[in-house]
């Protein structure tokens, strides 16, 4: 049995319900939070408590868009502005240091974006997330977010 724990720690979290491809703008893509196998101490990129948006490749990474409010702007405090606004990088095709290509062993899908809304089908996923960021007065109020129109 203890010869099979390090491969369990070698398991990706890309499967079939990651969105594969760029999503033109109203497409679907996939809402991450990083997973054990990220190293959050020593990452220059993604910090506690962003909101991280992004879809599968072909060769089984995530291209991955974030957005953690380093400059304290008002309107994105909450976590749900934080992932609408690399959304909208990431469909427009935005130029922005706030993406990556990352191995999908360091993220973990947990819901879904598109141009109606945000569905976070694993919210005690997101609550833990957004407890180790402390930022959890940022947390959406429902698992089902919608946007008004455009």
């Amino acid at each position: 049995m203890s010869e099979a724990t390090p491969i369990l720690k070698d398991l990706s979290t890309y499967s079939k319900d990651t969105p594969v491809g760029r999503p033109g703008v109203d497409g679907r893509a996939g809402v991450f939070v990083p997973t054990e196998a990220f190293d959050l101490g020593s990452s220059s990129t993604i910090r506690k408590g962003a909101g991280i948006v992004g879809f599968g490749n072909p060769d089984g990474s995530l291209t991955v868009y974030f957005e953690a409010n380093r400059f304290d702007e008002s309107n994105l405090h909450k976590w749900e502005h934080k992932i609408r606004k690399a959304y909208d990088r990431l469909v427009m095709v935005a130029p922005t240091v706030s993406k990556g290509k990352m191995d999908a062993k360091h993220l973990e899908l947990i819901g879904y974006i598109d141009g109606a809304g945000i569905n976070v089908k694993m919210p005690e996923r997101l609550t833990e997330w957004l407890t180790i960021s402390n930022a959890l007065d940022t947390a959406p109020d429902a698992t089902i977010i919608t946007f008004g129109r455009r």
